[in-house]
């Protein structure tokens, strides 16, 4: 399976046991009671699932992980005047190619078992499922869980995607992978929001989530704190020392288009939906909805102080989606002379209560 594995592209392939993450409901429990997931229901809705395999599939007897490497060719500081966008969203969903890999990897698999005479089914999994993948290539020694909870390789350094086979067969797991992380801290100073406290995230502080996730408006707080930062946040992992064996990708369509580096804030503030839509095609971009994500752009033009930005942020304020309309109003609060800005809020005329307090802030 190994030999098929790497043929497809993936570059770790170990296996593991369900059972092999007793601690996982305890911890899961804890972090969805202290609310640290924020607002994703779904994640605390089958939590039962989440951490225990066998509830989600009562038939499986061994679950193989599979990492593929995703590291970038290049990382190069992102001036304040364009769009910062994660590592991972720079090109092709990696839902989509991951996917479609490991339903080749499991028929494959399986119809190898089947001329050995061992009858067996397998289903596949990635991200989107109630799967605790990190626990789970932990425990099958891909890696192990740093200090700022994603996987770290000691091959592939902090850029791996994961997934799943769930099989009915009876695999020898292989060993763990001990931490490595050792009285490093180095993820959890380079956090601009304080969302890490040693192996624990605040999913409702990490820039991650407030720019993805988040359906509400970015509490006032955080904004600064989350600069030019548009969609997602790769401060945790970029820091990371054992990056310096990361590899880069060998997967072509996990390697950064052009345009999705430092994209202008000028170009995707005057985007429309349509072209929102086209931009992102086929891209993890396109989950968050052109709503929020002029949200974000606008936040980020608020915090670049380049006051040629501020006309187009003012005609976001006509917008229809509230969150819109509130960040357009901080972001030319941020921009505007506080005598133009006061004109501005006088003429207003906002329906939007929580829009309105942008106003009077």
């Amino acid at each position: 399976m190994r030999r098929e594995a790497l043929r497809l592209g993936f570059d770790a392939c170990r296996v593991t046991k369900p059972d092999a993450i007793p601690h996982a409901p305890e911890a899961l429990e804890i972090f969805c009671a202290e609310g640290r997931h924020g607002d994703m229901t779904w994640l605390a809705e089958r939590r039962d699932q989440r951490a225990d395999p066998l509830k989600l599939w009562p038939e499986v007897r061994s679950i193989v992980m599979l990492g593929m490497n995703y590291g970038p060719d290049f990382l190069a500081p992102t001036p304040p005047q364009a769009g910062n966008i994660s590592v991972y969203a720079r090109n092709r969903d990696y839902h989509d190619v991951v996917k479609g890999k490991l339903k080749l990897l499991a028929g494959a698999f399986l119809a190898r078992a089947k001329i050995l005479g061992v009858e067996g089914d397998a289903k596949v999994f990635v991200d989107t499922a109630p799967v605790m993948e990190k626990p789970l290539a932990a425990s099958a020694g891909i890696g192990w869980q740093g200090k700022h909870t994603n996987l770290v390789s000691r091959e592939f350094g902090s850029w791996l995607f994961l997934g799943s086979i769930f099989t009915t067969l009876d695999l020898r797991p292989d060993a763990p992978e001990v931490d490595h992380c050792g009285s490093c801290r180095a993820c959890l100073d380079a956090c601009p929001t304080g969302a890490l406290d040693s192996g624990k995230i605040d999913a409702r502080l990490c820039v991650s989530w407030l720019t993805i996730e988040a359906r509400a408006q970015i509490p006032r707080a955080l904004r600064q704190k989350i600069g030019n930062r548009i969609y997602g946040c790769d401060d945790c992992l970029a820091v990371c020392p054992w990056n310096k064996y990361a590899q880069t990708a060998r997967e072509a369509k996990f390697l950064a288009r052009a345009d999705f580096c430092s994209p202008p804030l000028e170009k995707l503030a005057a985007m429309d939906e349509a072209a929102f839509r086209q931009k992102f095609a086929g891209n993890p971009v396109k989950r968050i909805g052109h709503a929020r994500f002029l949200r974000n752009v606008l936040l980020a033009i608020g915090n670049s102080r380049d006051v040629s930005l501020a006309p187009l942020a003012k005609a976001r304020l006509a917008h229809e989606s509230p969150l819109v309309r509130g960040m357009a109003v901080w972001a030319l609060k941020r921009l505007l002379p506080p005598d133009e800005f006061a004109t501005l809020a006088e003429e207003n005329n906002e329906p939007d209560p929580e829009v309105q307090v942008e106003w009077e802030f």
